[in-house]
């Protein structure tokens, strides 16, 4: 699949804004925290998908009915759903200034990764976490993601990397007072 960029400037997948707050304090010492444990730029990415996938529990996995979707709330109340993780992950990245968008699937509902930026190519990454059945991999050899799509179900990808979250899942996270509720309201399109 290739993947295509809704904006060509490669800058906005640097940006901070309400949601990757990337300037936020808790991000800066976080992500200073890992690249002090980081050899170069991969090295660092890798860290910072392991510590999203790994410390920051998966809210339907773990049953933690709060909602996050800032990337600051994330790492401050260590919970979060795919996006929320994801949104975290990105601001990690961009603290260190390497280039992350946002990325979708379609399954019965919407499911959020992120694609870095190395060596000229854009490589999806996906730090939901992992449970039985679930083994997503950083990799910049081939895609260890959480979940494959069946087309044969209408499942699929979506080959749009986002500078921005979809509004259509910002919304949804932001209108929902609880986990359970957003389970209802999560958006089944793009």
């Amino acid at each position: 699949m290739e993947l295509i960029q809704n904006t060509p400037d490669l800058s906005a997948y640097l940006a901070a804004d309400e949601v990757i707050d990337h300037e936020h304090p808790l991000v800066r010492e976080t992500a200073a925290r890992l690249a002090g444990k980081a050899a170069d730029s991969y090295a660092y990415a890798r860290l910072a998908f392991e510590f999203v996938r790994d410390a920051i529990p998966h809210s339907q996995d773990s049953g933690d009915p709060r909602v996050t979707w800032r990337a600051s709330d994330v790492l401050e109340q260590g919970t979060g759903i795919c996006f929320a993780k994801s949104h975290a992950l990105a601001a990690l990245l961009r603290a260190e200034d390497i280039p992350t968008a946002l990325c979708y699937q379609k399954f019965d509902v919407v499911h959020g990764l992120v694609a870095v930026r190395f060596n000229g190519a854009w490589h999806r990454q996906d730090p939901r976490g992992n449970k039985p059945g679930v083994d997503a991999q950083f990799s910049l050899d081939g895609e260890r993601l959480a979940f494959a799509p069946d087309p044969e179900f209408n499942e699929l990808d979506y080959p749009v990397l986002y500078a921005e979250p979809h509004p259509v899942v910002l919304n949804a996270l932001r209108a929902a007072p609880d986990r359970p509720h957003l389970w209802k309201t999560l958006p089944t399109a793009l």
